[in-house]
């Protein structure tokens, strides 16, 4: 009894020391770790009394349960790893330095290792204490996967219908998912919107997340961007990632039609190929019907198109979701241009001096410009044509063109032949002709006359008895006649060109010249042999001086003609009076140039 006593007396002591005996606890209320990353948990105390013996445990509760589970224990003579558990291997305690604590590490962090650990330190009287820290491990999730519904969504439907999905996979804690449309998050409304979750959680610890968006579309959303945005917990906080945009298929009614033309570019003329196009704003778009002719698709082809299809053209949309029937309209319309009607027609005859107007027109649709031609040369605009005071001239073809400036495929021509009547006339203006040929020459006629009707050509020739028609030849408009006639003495030709109508006359005078006579070209001789003999005379006589053979002094001068020339005396003079032939080879002769009245005199005497 007495030891009973005793044992008990001094727990009661320790008791009462201990309840007056204090030691605080610092820990934080959670430790946050990335997966695989090494945990460090403190655990910081301080004893009011000083302790002689410490002894430190930790703890882990068991997930699911209350229950706790001793991982370490340690003193100060020893550190003990309790094994067998999860930790086992793995774990760590040291001392903090410089405070009193210890600290908790974790090697190689596991998503089964999120719980609450608790640090017991039992000082003896010195007091005991207990304090816990939440280890929170994070894993990011993978790369968010959207996928939109491939097939259309039609704005009819009444209910909100599935239009995306969107996954977020092995993410520690479970990640939140929002849905945008455009830039604008989404929230569920009633008829609207529904967002469909759907949670996972793996064998290996992990969360996936599947999330459904349901939307009642809009024709507005054809053009509309989707995407989802996944938020996760991290050790700094919450980090977002948004997924790739997609855009959905609308279906909705046709509400309104546009109908153009497609081609030609600009204004349309007869025979062109037209090509209309009719377009609706539904989707898909509807099939068309035309009211005119039938189309392929919304296409309608009209080819070699003429003035009767103007008009107003129609197409209707068969779109089985538009309860009103829409359509869209245009007015095309053919422009033509009729052949020129030119008046008078084919062809007109006129009368020397007589003048015409002649006219061209050509039904159009639009504007004409008409310009008149002949022989390529313009000669006049406008659909009127005044030809006055008509002359052979006048005769010809004239052709009018008439064009339309604002369409320049549209064009069209005609033509008239104007015929000039008369008599005949001479196309020289000289009506006598006069030359000088020489006697014994060939010399060729002609004559050119023009009249309508065409004109015949005669000749009359006097003096000559040796002449020929060389050439005759008729064009539309005049008669040509040449004649080779022989010059034997002075001739008088006359061209006489002759219609029904009347007779006009065309003379020729040829006046024979006679050749150069034989005296003359004997003169001509002498009157050379007669210049070198005194040139050679000159030559001696000054070859004499020179060499002293003459003298020229006053004693010994001496005379060398006398003061009244003999009989024997010679006197030379030659005159000459020819005609241009002469004159022309005293000129090859002299270089001189004389006329034909022109004298050549020359006067020789003898020396004695």
């Amino acid at each position: 009894k007495k030891h009973f006593y005793n044992a008990t007396l001094m727990v009661v002591l320790c008791l009462f020391f201990a309840a007056w005996a204090k030691v605080d606890m610092t820990m934080e209320e959670s430790v946050e770790v990335y997966l695989g990353d090494i945990a460090d948990i403190p655990c910081l105390y301080v004893f009011s009394e000083q302790a002689r013996a410490v002894m430190i445990q930790w703890f882990v509760r068991n997930p699911g349960s209350s229950s706790r589970e001793r991982i370490y224990y340690g003193d100060n003579t020893q550190q003990i790893v309790d094994d067998g558990t999860e930790f086992t291997g793995r774990i760590t305690v040291s001392d903090i330095g410089d405070q009193e604590g210890v600290l908790l590490t974790i090697q190689d962090v596991q998503l089964t290792d999120e719980r609450e650990f608790f640090c017991q330190v039992n000082g003896m009287a010195a007091g005991n204490g207990e304090g816990k820290t939440h280890l929170r491990v994070f894993d990011p999730p993978e790369a968010s996967v959207i996928e939109g519904v491939h097939a259309g969504i039609s704005v009819t439907n009444e209910l909100p219908s599935r239009i995306a999905s969107c996954e977020a996979r092995n993410s520690f804690p479970k990640p939140n998912i929002t849905w945008y449309r455009d830039s604008s998050p989404l929230t569920p409304t009633h008829g609207q919107i529904n967002v469909v979750t759907l949670v996972t959680r793996e064998s290996s610890g992990f969360y996936t997340v599947q999330s459904e968006l349901q939307y009642k579309v809009a024709k507005e959303d054809k053009d509309a961007l989707f995407s989802c945005e996944v938020s996760y917990y991290v050790p700094e906080g919450v980090r977002t990632a948004k997924s790739k945009v997609i855009n959905i298929t609308v279906h909705f009614p046709t509400t309104i039609i546009e109908l153009w033309k497609e081609s030609p570019q600009g204004l349309v003329k007869e025979g062109d190929t037209v090509e209309l196009r009719c377009q609706g704003d539904g989707n898909p778009p509807p099939p068309f019907t035309f009211n005119r002719e039938q189309a392929s698709d919304d296409t309608l082809v009209l080819r070699e198109v003429i003035r009767g299809d103007s008009g107003v053209y129609q197409c209707r949309s068969l779109d089985l979701d538009t309860y009103e029937q829409v359509t869209g309209d245009m007015q095309l319309t053919i422009h033509y241009l009729d052949p020129a009607v030119v008046v008078p027609k084919d062809s007109e005859i006129l009368l020397k001096g007589e003048s015409l107007t002649a006219t061209c027109n050509a039904l159009s649709s639009l504007e004409t410009a008409t310009v008149w031609f002949k022989n390529r040369q313009q000669v006049g605009k406008g659909h009127m044509l005044f030809l006055q005071d008509a002359t052979y001239d006048t005769a010809g073809e004239y052709v009018c063109e008439v064009t339309v400036s604002s369409l320049p495929g549209l064009h069209t021509s005609g033509s008239v032949h104007i015929i000039v009547q008369g008599a005949p006339q001479m196309k020289d203006a000289d009506r006598e002709v006069e030359m000088d040929e020489g006697t014994g020459k060939w010399v060729n006629l002609s004559c050119e006359a023009h009249a309508h009707p065409l004109p015949t050509i005669s000749w009359t020739v006097t003096g000559s008895q040796s002449w020929r028609e060389v050439l005759t030849r008729a064009t539309e408009h005049s008669t040509i006649s040449v004649v080779s006639v022989k010059v034997t003495s002075d001739i008088t030709a006359f061209c006489n060109a002759t219609n029904d109508i009347g007779t006009e006359t065309k003379s020729f005078s040829i006046r024979a010249s006679k050749p150069p006579s034989e005296g003359n070209g004997v003169i001509i001789v002498v009157i050379i042999l007669c210049i070198l003999l005194l040139a050679i005379l000159g030559s001696v006589l000054y070859f004499l001086h020179k060499k002293g053979k003459i003298p020229c002094g006053r004693s010994g001068k001496q005379e060398i003609t006398k003061e009244n020339p003999n009989k024997d005396d010679i006197v030379v003079e030659m005159k000459t009076n020819t005609k241009t032939e002469d004159a022309g080879l005293l000129k090859g002769v002299n270089g001189d140039k004389n006329g034909p009245s022109d004298q050549v005199t020359m006067d020789t005497k003898a020396i004695r």
